[in-house]
């Protein structure tokens, strides 16, 4: 039976397979089903969904991220927000938080108006397209210490900026996660 996997966003996705150039194999997740399909996921890979919905098959990272250090936060995002708002993400040394940058409440409230419904929170991750805004970076892997950066959005900018650190994860996310979705989010720096 050929590899699929269903992104957040409901579409089905199937690994296949081709040779490069070179002769080495090559795998690709694609929504079509023509071509040679994968059975089985190569060995040391994973299938990996990020946060907009895009499936890609990569190398089994080294986990430098602690799970527990990265259910930290997406328990303090669920605390703040609706489960739907935002989302979390490890590389590498980075836990990257997203914030859902469709007006998700307003299309809901359209939804209504036309269809007599409003989206179900499954229907709001759905269609949510999340952008990078703020990330903590594990600086002193020995102490488990953490510096907190947001993005700038100033068009001379756009790039990550420090706003604090390095201090432990749960100091750095009880002190900024409170700032997303505010005004007071462009005051840290």
């Amino acid at each position: 039976m050929s590899i699929q996997h269903t992104s957040r966003t409901g579409k089905t996705y199937y690994l296949h397979t081709g040779v490069t150039k070179t002769g080495k194999p090559k795998y690709f997740f694609s929504t079509k089903l023509d071509g040679e399909l994968a059975d089985t996921i190569p060995d040391g890979f994973e299938i990996y969904e990020n946060v907009n919905g895009q499936v890609f098959l990569r190398r089994i990272p080294k986990q430098i991220i602690l799970p527990d250090e990265l259910a930290l936060v997406e328990t303090v995002l669920k605390a703040h927000g609706e489960d739907w708002e935002y989302q979390a993400e490890v590389k590498k040394d980075t836990i990257t938080v997203y914030e859902c940058g469709t007006d998700i409440g307003r299309i809901s409230e359209l939804i209504k108006a036309y269809a007599g419904r409003s989206w179900t929170d499954e229907e709001k991750r759905q269609h949510a397209h999340y952008m990078a805004v703020m990330r903590f970076v594990l600086e002193d892997k020995m102490n488990r210490l953490f510096t907190t950066e947001r993005f700038c959005f100033k068009g001379s900018i756009d790039d990550w900026i420090y706003v604090g650190g390095p201090a432990e994860l749960s100091d750095q996310v009880g002190k900024h996660i409170k700032h997303l979705g505010q005004d007071s989010f462009y005051e840290l720096y």
